[in-house]
């Protein structure tokens, strides 16, 4: 297994940048700095710690180092909108770990960046634990590499209103079925529109993907996290007795359409975690990410903690 000893995000603080420490010591930084995305590129996340950044602060903030955000559309996480295309981060109960992910990894069109903002740090634990996706795909058995090879198949059921997992209004951030079909025709996804008023699609994606500057090839899919086994057994199993894996809110085959073995999506899981460094929480601190050549996830937590998130192409 790769350890973490191989990749840290570079860790960016007022006292190693020559300027105040503050919100707009930060915004002088990043206005003096010649080739944000080559840095970012290069050491694949930034930590930018001791600015004490408020939320009012951070929309300017937000405009240096996203040049364009987009809204969370056809995400399949919990979150809340609260400004300009800024989100909670996914609100799952605080004793869960959330393993790792490239966001929108089981989209068409996913993020380039993720930017992460801590508005208050959790009593204990809360960490971001990041992973380097060229180590993560390496630590994978050539056996699961292998078959995976041929990409998978994402598939929802997305309620009408009312119903298990999300809506397709919240998924779409709409109620106009149009919008919703135009979106989903550029995806190139299969859809239908089901008589209790849900919507039924499929997507095909592949498993890994290069990075457009580097070309390196990183593990780049959500399998693990659609997959039922993701769920736990307890859970996989109760709901197996009321519903069949086609009326999961998601799931996910091989592209073929062939089951994904339990111990291949464990060990992607495992594997992912286990090569993961933690980047821990002080209030005020940013954390910037370039969303293919790193994963994400968060470590269970005690207290209060609330960390933003907004992204863009």
């Amino acid at each position: 297994m790769i350890g973490q000893e191989d990749w840290t995000p570079l860790v960016i603080a007022p006292a190693d940048s020559g300027v105040d420490a503050s919100a707009r010591g930060l915004i002088e930084y990043l206005h003096g700095l010649e080739d944000l995305a080559g840095l970012l590129t290069r050491e694949k996340a930034l930590v930018f710690r001791g600015f004490e950044v408020t939320p009012a602060e951070l929309d300017e903030v937000m405009d240096l180092l996203l040049p364009s955000r987009v809204a969370y559309v056809h995400g399949n996480s919990p979150r809340t909108k609260v400004g300009k295309n800024v989100y909670t981060s996914t609100e799952f109960p605080p004793e869960f770990t959330i393993s790792m992910h490239n966001e929108m990894s089981y989209a068409y069109h996913w993020p380039a960046r993720l930017l992460f903002f801590c508005e208050q740090a959790a009593e204990s634990g809360g960490a971001t634990p990041v992973v380097d996706g060229v180590r993560w795909l390496e630590s994978l058995d050539p056996e699961v590499r292998e078959a995976f090879a041929g990409g998978v198949r994402y598939n929802q059921n997305l309620h009408g209103g009312r119903g298990l997992g999300k809506s397709w209004q919240d998924t779409f951030e709409t109620e106009d079925r149009a919008e919703v079909e135009a979106f989903l025709t550029k995806t190139e996804a299969e859809w239908e529109w089901r008589p209790d008023g849900s919507l039924r699609t499929h997507l095909l994606r592949p498993s890994t993907l290069r990075h457009p500057v580097t070309g390196t090839e990183v593990w780049f899919n959500q399998a693990d996290q659609w997959h039922v086994t993701a769920m736990g057994d307890d859970v996989a199993a109760a709901l197996a007795e009321i519903m069949p894996a086609d009326e999961l809110p998601q799931s996910v085959t091989f592209a073929d359409g062939t089951p994904i073995p339990p111990e291949y999506v464990l060990q992607v899981r495992d594997h992912g975690l286990d090569s993961a460094v933690d980047v821990d929480w002080n209030t005020g601190d940013l954390l910037l990410i370039d969303n293919i050549l790193v994963g994400h996830g968060r470590r269970p937590f005690t207290g209060q903690r609330r960390v933003l998130v907004a992204m863009c192409d």
